[in-house]
């Protein structure tokens, strides 16, 4: 299964007020990329964020680890 371009469409509107926020299609999912780095996957339209030591700082135990 591949992910839906209208579940980039709202990602990408959620995401509009943040700078240099773009996605790029990859074997039928996307990568989310903040500028020339890529920060997300999208895969069967669920988001997977990678996770940094301070955003686990900033979310607290409010995620998952794959």
């Amino acid at each position: 299964m591949s992910t839906k371009q209208s579940t980039i469409d709202f990602l990408q509107d959620q995401l509009a007020s943040l700078p240099n926020i773009s996605a790029r299609k990859m074997f039928g999912n996307y990568a989310l990329y903040c500028g020339d780095k890529v920060v997300a996957l999208v895969c069967n339209d669920q988001l997977f964020v990678k996770i940094t030591s301070p955003g686990k700082e900033f979310v607290g135990e409010h995620y998952v680890e794959g």
